[in-house]
């Protein structure tokens, strides 16, 4: 082997062990992540909806209220944005949502919260100040809906679509409280 390829090798060893230093010692790739992303997916003939979130968990720590403060915008979860998308024009709880990719925000309160669907794609949930990303300017939605309070602890946040009963709802649990989202598909017009 001539003398270039000896270098090169060894300056790509050099390279490769400096990257993962870095990726094990200030990154951290390898370990698993506090609050797990996660995707819930709800397919029903043509309709196809999507929630995108990270799921952080309860440890035995006060949630609403305390880690979660009432009446404050919260991302919905931990880490990035919680998006949700829709292939179909929806009504939610009698307002309009065209079919496309939100951003999905709450004001979780005692006996209500408040749900905000927002136009606007965000990099992360929260600023360095730990302060939501979220802009009111980009709102296209905003409903209030009831909470309900449950008998069991629901350890690890969760968003699923419940279809139970041909009503169509997003609903959101963490630690003794869940609300649910009224979704309808608005069927298309033929002409």
């Amino acid at each position: 082997m001539n003398t270039f390829l000896k270098r090169l090798l060894v300056l790509l060893l050099i390279v490769a062990a400096g990257l993962f230093a870095y990726s094990y010692f200030v990154e951290n790739i390898f370990s698993p992540r506090l609050s797990p992303k996660d995707t819930v997916e709800f397919k029903l003939n043509d309709l196809e909806l999507e929630v995108f979130y990270n799921r952080p968990s309860k440890k035995e720590r006060e949630i609403f209220g305390a880690l979660v403060p009432f009446n404050k915008v919260w991302r919905t979860g931990a880490n990035e944005a919680t998006t949700f998308e829709t292939n179909k024009n929806m009504m939610i709880d009698g307002i309009y949502l065209p079919s496309g990719k939100y951003t999905l925000w709450t004001v979780p309160n005692d006996s209500t919260w408040k749900v905000i669907f927002n136009k606007k794609q965000y990099p992360w949930g929260v600023d360095e100040k730990l302060n939501p990303m979220w802009d009111p300017n980009y709102d296209i939605l905003e409903i209030e809906v009831p909470v309900e309070h449950l008998e069991t602890v629901v350890e690890q946040f969760t968003i699923a679509f419940d279809n139970t009963t041909d009503n169509l709802k997003l609903t959101m649990a963490w630690d003794q409280t869940k609300i649910a989202v009224p979704l309808k598909v608005l069927k298309e017009q033929t002409e």
